[in-house]
């Protein structure tokens, strides 16, 4: 069976590098288009959709901003499961903070330069092993300015209350682009946002687990 993989905001496919399917799965990864102007997350999802064989048996996996692409295109493709990493499934669900300003516009004053930049450096700090952080700074120099600036806008302005059936939720214990205490996952993990690289070893035991219940 197929797994469609869809990465955060300024990341891509390789986020999923250490992530290992068990036998009788193939991962596919479905890379990032450029977003019309002025387009939301469910018309996207709805163009991001049309890679996928919908009419046979799938799965799909999203982290962060591909977990809420994946939800929404959970809703159209009716994939065996949705399971989604980091992210959330319903807009009730993004931290206080998001709501506030979006209200604002606060997101518009915040060049994307600025959110690599941040992450550069949380990386450079924290991020253990060299090669590890190497990568990191590499999958953020390469990111798209353009697509960042979209992705903030669209979750502000998202506003989806169904969660798909199948769907299951991962997240870390300190997830800090989506604060644990304001999610409802089935299963919690210790660590971060990026579970599915620095944690890969929990995730795919995790995985197997579940694609064999």
């Amino acid at each position: 069976m197929k797994v469609y993989f869809i990465s955060g905001i300024g990341a891509d496919y390789r986020l999923f590098k250490n992530i290992h399917l068990p036998k009788g799965y193939e991962a596919e990864y479905l890379h990032w288009m450029t977003p019309i102007k002025a387009e939301s997350i469910s018309e996207y999802a709805a163009r991001l959709s049309e890679k996928i064989d919908r009419y046979e048996p799938h799965i799909l996996i999203g982290l962060s901003l591909g977990g809420i692409i994946a939800t929404e295109i959970a809703k159209l493709t009716y994939p065996v499961q949705t399971i989604i990493f980091g992210s959330v499934p319903t807009h009730n669900q993004l931290p206080p903070w998001f709501k506030y300003a979006a209200k604002i516009n606060l997101h518009r004053l915040i060049h994307p330069s600025f959110v690599k930049l941040s992450a550069y450096i949380k990386h450079s700090l924290f991020t253990k092993g060299r090669e590890n952080r190497k990568f990191l700074r590499q999958l953020i120099r390469d990111g798209d300015n353009r697509f960042i600036y979209w992705g903030m806008d669209a979750v502000m302005k998202w506003r989806n209350e169904e969660i798909p059936s199948n769907l299951i939720h991962i997240h870390g214990s300190n997830d800090e682009v989506f604060p644990i205490r304001y999610v409802k996952p089935k299963y919690v993990l210790k660590g971060g946002h990026l579970l599915v690289f620095h944690h890969a070893g929990e995730v795919n035991k995790l995985l197997e687990e579940i694609l064999h219940s």
